[in-house]
């Protein structure tokens, strides 16, 4: 991935300012996407369990993969991004210019674009979407970091808006390609924070066909989308239906793929993976098991400690907290040896050439009772529990799965044995949100995904720490990163940021603001043998959902799954692993 990522200068860290710069280059012609595939056809539904019900399905509100899996289905982005290269290409905005100062970006948006009404797409739809996100009473948190670097834009006609940033930063134009643009003329009247699941009007190549609340939500392929016969849409967005099926539980998603009331589904957990896939409808390949090994980001997850309180804000806490967790033995009996286990929260920073300094904590009690005892923390003999200032150790862990139980109780035991009681308290996915929006909960579990640009900002900085509805969970502050994170502002060189990076992440390996878990470095799929796809699987960058645009429904491959059922017998295997290196051709 290093390698990959030397190479990425792209469209942000590659200008040359030699004068203003315009884009795309006279010679840029829309092209198919090469991950795309000529085979692909338009029809058919996929089912795919899509998580717990979201609190909304307004990306601004509700910063999730869950609701970010209809948002850029119903809406896009001012620019879009090559699929291989990572190189920025036309999206509403036809083109766009680069000011020599490598402040001022100015964008103008495609004459043809328009939204599902009718109307036309303008640069006031662009200029209402930023002050919606930035007005402060919409909990709009982790997307107002980027875009407070700006002021107000400029509209400057109907299909002109220029921006001019404060300060010179390496993600600006990022920030301002990557943002979703929505409909003023629909939404100026309406309570943004109150935009939850109706979305009337959209520009993209989809609309909501049906909202069953807490059940599922289906997606319709809309043909007249203003850039469907477009030759970069061609192979891509090919179901007429995309239904997202929410369940609470993973455990009911299985049984429910198992059954064909789900199509598509991702596993996380390894018990599922070795133990679970076996039988019928997998042994004979109507059901297909599947790995994906690309270029997907690696990112990281824990038990996020919110340090904004005690017991939590001593870092002798934390560091005993991690210690007694006995990773080792829950990858071991739970996990099959499936994952390994994280030494710090930018995996995929190290090489042979930069090799992590970090080495994984090893369960120890005894080094942990040494960091308690130092942190003030005494053992109660009336009660067994750990005690400080009269105040017994006892805090509540915060759930959303009833499938993690079995780990918590793991944890629990060790915990008690040393005289730290914890409770665990499970809430849905909703009220796990809106706990984590105002920081209300002791430890939680937390997973981030990786990003092939990583911006230590929205996560690490000490000013996100009391932001409402930021990803600043811990309330992590650290003067010595903010330093840092102020320095790879300005650094274009993806190379000198990635060191940069590499200090934050021995800052906080040493900080502990979360009790590292564990990981995978590949995709683990399930998913009945009824779809055409292009032989790399997934894209190069993409995890389980680039499925949802590459993929096709395939009436031959129904048709022989249905025969297969009927006379009781297997269907061929297909590939159990796709390496993307060694099957994808340009």
């Amino acid at each position: 991935m290093m390698r990959l990522l030397a190479v990425m200068m792209l469209g942000v860290a590659g200008w040359a300012w030699a004068g203003d710069e315009d884009f795309p280059k006279t010679d840029w012609q829309e092209q198919a996407s090469p991950l795309a595939s000529p085979d692909a056809v338009p029809g058919g539904e996929i089912r795919v369990f899509a998580g717990p019900y979201p609190k909304s399905l307004n990306y601004y509100l509700d910063s999730s993969v869950l609701s970010l899996d209809v948002f850029n289905a119903l809406y896009e982005s001012l620019l879009d991004l090559h699929p291989l290269t990572m190189d920025f290409q036309p999206g509403l905005a036809a083109r766009w210019r680069i000011g020599e100062d490598r402040k001022t970006f100015t964008f103008w948006l495609d004459e043809q674009a328009r939204w599902s009404d009718g109307q036309p797409v303008t640069a006031y739809d662009v200029e209402w979407t930023i002050q919606a996100i930035l007005d402060p009473k919409n909990l709009t948190g982790p997307h107002k970091v980027d875009l407070e670097r700006f002021e107000a834009p400029v509209v400057v006609n109907e299909r002109e808006i220029r921006f001019t940033a404060r300060e010179v930063h390496w993600k600006n134009l990022l920030t301002l390609a990557g943002l979703t643009i929505l409909p003023k003329h629909v939404m100026a009247t309406q309570d943004f924070n109150k935009i939850n699941f109706e979305f009337p009007v959209v520009s993209g190549g989809y609309r909501i066909g049906e909202l069953k609340e807490g059940f599922s939500c289906r997606l319709d392929r809309r043909p007249d989308a203003w850039r469907r016969a477009r030759p970069g849409s061609a192979g891509l967005g090919n179901f007429d239906r995309i239904t997202h099926l929410y369940y609470q539980e993973r455990d009911n998603a299985f049984e429910a793929l198992k059954k064909g009331t789900v199509d598509f589904y991702a596993v996380y957990t390894a018990h599922q993976w070795v133990n679970q896939t076996s039988g019928d409808r997998f042994d004979r390949n109507w059901i297909v098991k599947q790995k994906v090994r690309n270029y997907n980001p690696v990112g990281f997850q824990g038990f996020a400690m919110n340090a904004r309180k005690p017991p939590f804000d001593d870092v002798r806490v934390r560091k005993a907290m991690a210690l007694l967790l006995n990773r080792e033995k829950m990858n071991r009996t739970l996990m099959y040896d499936q994952y390994f286990l994280h030494r710090s929260y930018y995996e995929d920073l190290y090489d042979p050439e930069h090799p992590c300094p970090a080495t994984p904590l090893s369960f120890d009690k005894e080094q942990a009772r040494a960091l308690l005892e130092a942190a003030g923390w005494k053992v109660d003999g009336a009660t067994g529990l750990l005690q400080k200032d009269g105040k017994p150790f006892r805090f509540n862990f915060l759930t959303r799965d009833a499938s993690t139980d079995k780990f918590l109780v793991i944890y629990q035991e060790d915990l008690k044995d040393v005289g730290i009681q914890m409770d665990l308290v499970q809430k849905d996915w909703s009220a796990w949100m809106k706990d984590m929006d105002e920081f209300n909960y002791d430890m939680t579990w937390a997973a981030w995904g990786g990003g092939v640009w990583r911006d230590p900002e929205h996560q690490w900085s000490s000013a996100e720490a009391a932001r409402p509805a930021s990803q600043n969970i811990t309330g992590f502050k650290n003067e010595k990163v903010d330093e840092l994170i102020t320095r790879q502002r300005t650094e274009f060189d993806i190379q000198k940021r990635n060191a940069i990076l590499r200090e934050i992440d021995a800052l906080l390996v040493a900080e502990m603001p979360y009790v590292l878990l564990w990981n995978i470095n590949y995709t683990r799929l399930l998913y009945w043998n009824k779809f055409g796809m292009p032989a790399h699987g997934l894209g190069k960058y993409g995890d389980e959902r680039s499925a949802y645009s590459l993929w096709w429904y395939d009436e031959d491959a129904v048709a022989d799954l249905e025969a297969a059922q009927a006379e009781d017998r297997a269907l061929p295997r297909r590939p159990e692993t796709i390496v993307f290196d060694d099957v994808f051709q340009r």
